[in-house]
């Protein structure tokens, strides 16, 4: 059958081609002068040309900016071109190619039958090389060799097809295996399985009188696996605090749950046990949120890595048969400037890491319609080899429809896509540490994400939910269908035949089918009656359905390949007979002193030239360029953007969302904390201080703080080293001690550990401790949201909360050069709750104009923000001894309130015993001007603020 390849090309400016030029630049290829980025379409079919061109017009091209030419492809083959060379890129066999599925469909759809099956890549037309230049810019920076196929000349691609299964089976004969013979075949199998888990294993077989098969050892593993069992959090843990002996019997039950259970806030419908925390909207809807990690994906293949974390989330969302109406994603890398001579073997350079991990996010959201309103973007040495992608998605459900109980006889159903190769072992490679191997030996644990798919699926599963149509559901997660279905039969039993599973990729054995993650694929609990409805249902939205199976009472979990059993378990075994882990945990002295946080002596320092620093700096400088690439007001419920301001350029403390179809005018509020830079040296303190930051945003915009629920999400290294173990022993304990001061109850979370990578120059390159606290919170009239933007010249500025200013973790000391502050990181704020509650009803008496927290650069930098989002001046008077101290010191609990002079006594009554303190004044003038007693520090033009805030990373 003929295959036709179409070029399309911009006809004037790509600024993605001119993106990839600057990349290669910035990474030592200074010698290219051009590179053209091409899009490859395959089509693989009986077309006439006329039928060709009208394709490339319907389906390929804008016509007013891109043009396309094709011709029918005889071969692979290399073009010399005098003045460029050719470089072409496709998918490898078997991984995921969703445009060429939509390909497929819309050719169809717009009548051109003809169109059999579909393909893309890339063409690169690149100036100034020769071949190898080519090949190293090939591997450096176009092309990764985890998910794709190139050639310097033509390329011939693969197609997608439907194909069979191998059904091979292995047997392990693990009777007799010796502790080093267990120890090897958990590493061959990359099982990430310790010796007394494969123990445990070798027992439960000899009881049984047989081996086990390749299924069943895979099953283990992953149920077992860190990523799906938080067997750290679980252990039992002998900690040596300085010298004092105790022992902690599960981090979770004993800081994380017992916080929830300690507030007992009546309003929390779900913690801990289902794949999303649930929380009461109103007296009709629940409210889901779920954050989770894509880490080690990331690293090998930034695109697919951030697209199936997005993905994967909004599976967690519907797995609560909710409807995603909100994501976040809050990323950490590298610095962007690295050179490239000091990246570890088998890394890719951290600018490469963001392009693709910012694209992933970008294509899921905006290709799936769910708006991506919240995040932070981080940039530290720690992440160069081990980048942090966390994923976050928000659902609307009624309340009381979220069915959690499979019946006996409901037959096991998958909807969404086909199984491929892609996914495979996702769980046990997200628990176990990287080196210059894992992206050639991991590769086939990355995916590349199908939204369209997934979007098929959120309209199905929707309708089946208000028709109650399932009993159970669950998403096919770090285990595909092992996960999803082993998990649902947890509780009775179930049968299942994997001969039923539609692949995508020929020659599956048996384990891969059980075990891919491959994406956009669920898992339902139907009773026989209920089928029908439900395959209408898909055909109106053209998702796919199959039935592989039925759950049972028997307690077991039997999986067969047509007459063979491949799996035969206990749920008894499978979920609860895994050892508990005993580790062992060292803390060790701080490195700041538990005395004043005063200094010595500060250095000396240009004022003006530290705030414009600070502004530019990675960390604080506007995100404008990628936020700008997400679609957050989709779905057309989002009151408070990512962005605010009279130019929509100023940093908004946290996202509004109204959701559509809700009763009234109550709304969502969407908040994070994260600071590692206070991880580095304090992880008690590094957990305060970001419940506070958390809960500070969401109070900032309007959230009412008796209502706000949290999620944790903690990203470590190696957790057998007792030191670092020690460290997230600490911050469990930050956890737990802030959300019982504030009331804020923990409803969901997620750990990611091992996140460390073995370089070939023998050096361990970890991660700094990094906690993120996502807040979930109510307001109860979005029309009362407040934005960080300063509103009207002779307005008032308040300073409210306990302001107590440090340095240590500081923005300020990675700015001075050289000239570090040994001080501790701001400390936990006693009064806060209560400056939280003042303020909430302050603007719920309408007696606030704008709010901004201080974060990262003090005081300072947060006023500087708001001159920004407001362009109007700010006259700050200080009556300091210490002006550096009180500009650009850190703290926690205190926010700028802007106040209307007629408003200004009503306020500070609202604020009664409380710390407050009238900070300045709002100018006409175009300056930010600082004084102190009276004594004018410096005068900054706003359009020097926003060019420094602005500047490029």
């Amino acid at each position: 059958m003929p295959v036709y390849r179409y070029v399309v090309r911009f006809n004037t400016f790509d600024p993605r081609s001119a993106g990839l030029l600057e990349d290669a630049h910035l990474i030592g290829f200074s010698g290219l002068t051009r590179i053209e980025c091409q899009e490859l379409y395959f089509i693989e079919g009986q077309l006439s040309q006329e039928e060709c061109k009208q394709l490339a017009l319907k389906l390929f091209i804008d016509p007013i900016t891109q043009s396309a030419v094709w011709d029918e492809m005889a071969g692979s083959s290399t073009i010399p071109q005098p003045e460029y060379l050719l470089l072409e890129v496709a998918l490898h066999p078997g991984v995921t190619d969703p445009v060429a599925g939509q390909i497929t469909r819309a050719a169809h759809e717009l009548g051109f039958d003809g169109v059999y099956r579909a393909a893309t890549g890339f063409r690169y037309l690149i100036s100034g090389a020769d071949d190898i230049t080519v090949r190293d810019l090939a591997k450096r920076l176009l092309v990764n060799a985890v998910i794709q196929q190139w050639t310097v000349g033509e390329i011939y691609p693969t197609f997608p097809q439907e194909s069979a299964s191998s059904g091979t089976i292995e047997i392990f004969p693990m009777h007799d295996l010796s502790d080093e013979g267990l120890l090897a075949l958990s590493k061959d199998r990359r099982a990430a399985l310790d010796l007394s888990e494969m123990k445990v294993i070798r027992a439960y077989f000899r009881k049984d009188h047989r081996d086990p098969t390749d299924v069943e050892l895979e099953t283990i593993a992953q149920t077992w696996s860190e990523h799906c069992v938080h067997k750290t959090f679980k252990a039992r843990i002998n900690v040596s605090d300085r010298g004092v002996k105790s022992q902690i019997n599960s981090l979770i039950k004993t800081y994380l749950r017992s916080a929830t259970d300690e507030i007992n806030s009546p309003w929390v419908l779900s913690a801990f046990v289902d794949n999303a925390g649930i929380i009461e909207f109103d007296d009709e809807y629940e409210v889901s949120f779920k954050v989770e990690t894509h880490n080690h994906p990331s690293a090998i293949e930034p695109f697919g890595g951030a697209n199936t974390g997005i993905g994967g989330v909004i599976r967690d969302v519907i797995g609560v048969s909710a409807k995603p109406i909100a994501a976040t994603d809050i990323l950490c890398f590298g610095p962007q400037n690295l050179d490239p001579s000091v990246l570890p073997a088998g890394v890719l350079h951290p600018r490469r890491i963001q392009s693709g991990v910012v694209a992933g996010v970008q294509d899921y959201g905006n290709k799936i319609g769910i708006p991506t309103v919240n995040g932070a973007i981080l940039y530290d040495e720690g992440y160069t080899a081990n980048p942090l992608v966390f994923c976050g998605c928000v659902g609307l459900a009624p309340k009381g429809k979220h069915v959690r109980r499979p019946g006996e006889g409901d037959r096991v159903i998958v909807l969404g896509g086909q199984t491929g190769r892609d996914g495979l072992r996702g769980a046990t490679f997200s628990s176990m540490t990287m080196d210059a191997q894992t992206g050639e030996v991991s590769g086939s644990s990355v995916q590349i994400g199908d939204p369209i798919t997934e979007k098929g699926l959120i309209d199905v599963i929707v309708r089946a939910r208000d028709l109650g149509l399932y009993h159970a559901i669950n998403d096919c997660g770090a285990g595909g269908l092992s996960s999803a279905v082993g998990e649902m039969a947890s509780t009775c039993g179930a049968y299942v035949d994997l001969a039923e599973v539609r692949l995508k990729y020929p020659g599956l054995a048996p384990w891969e089918i059980w075990l891919s993650e491959a994406q956009e694929r669920m898992v339902l609990a139907v009773a026989s009656e209920n089928i029908p409805a439900l395959r209408e249902l898909c055909e109106t939205f053209d998702t796919e359905m199959t039935d592989i199976g039925d759950f049972s009472n028997s307690g077991k979990l039997i999986v067969r390949y047509g007459e063979q059993i491949v799996l035969n378990l206990t749920n008894e075994f499978l979920h609860q007979g895994i050892p508990q882990r005993q580790l062992s945990a060292v803390i060790a002295d701080r490195l700041t002193t538990e005395g004043s946080t005063v200094s010595s002596q500060l250095p000396t320092t240009n004022l003006s030239d530290t705030l414009l620093k600070l502004l530019s700096h990675p960390n604080i400088c506007s995100k404008a360029s990628i936020i700008h690439l997400y679609d957050h007001e989709v779905q057309g419920g989002t009151v408070v953007k990512p962005l605010t301001g009279v130019l929509a350029d100023g940093p908004s403390d946290a996202c509004v969302l109204k959701p559509i179809g809700t009763k009234g005018m109550k709304g969502i509020v969407l908040s994070n904390g994260i600071n590692p830079e206070y991880g580095k040296f304090d992880t008690y303190r590094m957990a305060w201080s970001v419940v506070d930051e958390a809960i500070r945003n969401a109070v900032a915009v309007g959230a009412d703080p008796g209502r706000i629920a949290i999620l944790d999400n903690f990203c470590w290294g190696d957790p057998l080293r007792p030191e670092t173990l020690g460290t997230l022993v600490e911050a469990a304990k930050g956890c737990h001690d802030a959300a019982v001061h504030y009331g804020t109850p923990f409803i969901s979370g997620k750990d990611s550990l091992n996140n460390e990578y073995y370089g070939t120059d023998g050096l361990r390159h970890a991660i700094p401790p990094t906690l993120l606290i996502s807040a979930l919170g109510l307001i109860d009239d979005v029309n009362m949201s407040i934005t960080m933007d300063l509103k009207k010249a002779g307005n008032l500025l308040y300073l409210v909360g306990e302001f107590a200013p440090t340095f240590g973790g500081s923005h300020f000391n990675l700015v001075i050069g050289g000239q570090e502050v040994s001080e501790n990181v701001p400390g936990p704020t006693r009064i806060a709750p209560k400056v939280y509650a003042a303020l909430h009803k302050a603007i719920c008496n309408d007696l606030v104009c704008s709010i901004h927290d201080l974060s990262e650069g003090g005081l300072a930098v947060a006023a500087a923000e708001m001159v920004i989002g407001g362009r109007l001046g700010l006259e700050v008077n200080l009556t300091a001894v210490d002006s550096i101290r009180m500009l650009f010191g850190e703290t926690n609990g205190c926010l700028l309130v802007e106040v209307a002079p007629e408003n200004a006594l009503m306020f500070e009554k609202k604020i009664e015993n409380l710390p407050v303190l009238r900070v300045a004044t709002i100018l006409e003038k175009q300056a930010l001007v600082v004084c102190n007693n009276n004594q004018t520090l410096f005068s900054i033009p706003i359009g020097d603020l926003v060019k420094a805030w602005s500047s490029s990373r």
